[in-house]
């Protein structure tokens, strides 16, 4: 009869070992969703990544660029990006700056300066897809607030509309300062 006792008990221990280990991996899916900063080294950049945000400056922007996703006014990646300026919209360009090839998003600084359109740059890839609302990284977002759809009305516009005004401003003055130095 022990033996039996015993098999019960190894059975229950094995089951909530195996409790245990799932519990582990939903912690660590949570800290996955969690805000990371990847840490990206000078020589990673590209040489073209001027004016490249600072960490003030970088928080605010991954927050303007998840309430712009939220209300589908965000292009994301060159294709779209090109599209949107060619046509004519206005917006905020934010470039990553550890692209490689540099040739993919070469001529993107050039034809937002053509179009009078700020844009900045962002150590990473990954980070802007993630603020993007994407999976995969992403090499541009455009944020264009006056955007075709206009869902989203009230409060939350605003407070988002408020967010990118301010970035906006801070991203010119950016420009300026590089600019005349």
């Amino acid at each position: 009869m022990s033996s039996k006792a015993d098999k019960k008990s190894k059975k229950r221990k094995a089951e909530d070992d195996v409790d245990a280990v799932v519990v582990e991996e939903k912690s660590s899916k949570k800290a996955k969703k969690e805000d990371v900063e990847i840490q990206i080294s000078v020589e990673d950049l590209s040489p073209i990544a001027h004016p490249l945000a600072e960490k003030k400056l970088l928080k605010k922007l991954h927050k303007t660029i998840k309430k712009a996703s939220k209300a589908r006014q965000v292009k994301r990646g060159v294709k779209e990006v090109v599209k949107g300026i060619r046509k004519g919209e206005k917006g905020l360009l934010i470039l990553a700056g550890d692209i490689n090839p540099i040739d993919i998003i070469s001529h993107l600084p050039i034809m937002s300066e053509e179009a009078q359109i700020p844009y900045i740059f962002v150590p990473s890839k990954e980070e802007l897809g993630n603020a993007s609302s994407t999976k995969r990284p992403t090499s541009c977002v455009m944020v264009c607030p006056d955007g075709k759809k206009k869902g989203k009305t009230g409060e939350e516009s605003e407070d988002y509309r408020e967010l990118y005004d301010e970035v906006v401003v801070e991203v010119n003055k950016l420009d300026t300062q590089i600019a005349f130095k």
